[in-house]
């Protein structure tokens, strides 16, 4: 799935700052990228030293899962309105 054009207008649905929208997106994006080498990790890994993974694991190319984009599954879920967050507080 391919990231198409966003309406500003459906984004301002979520929230009326453009750039806490594309904090919101970019943050979950990553969340999405760390679960992915987290849960990849864990099933390639069958003994686990202390957390550490520093070891490039050879892959199967016949294994190869086509899994949408860390960033495409964030603005999505955005759009969609199931991201939740709230607003930290700054320091006056």
């Amino acid at each position: 799935m391919a990231l198409e054009p966003l309406s500003i207008r459906q984004m301002e649905e979520q929230t009326n700052d453009i750039y806490e929208a594309v904090v919101v997106m970019s943050k979950r994006a990553k969340q999405v990228l760390n679960n992915r080498i987290v849960e990849e990790m864990m099933v390639f890994t069958e003994e686990v030293e202390m957390g550490v993974y520093d070891q490039v694991m050879d892959r199967n190319p016949e294994d190869y899962e086509e899994l949408d984009k860390a960033t495409t599954v964030a603005v999505s879920e955005f759009m969609d309105g199931e991201l939740k967050w709230k607003k930290s507080e700054e320091n006056e």
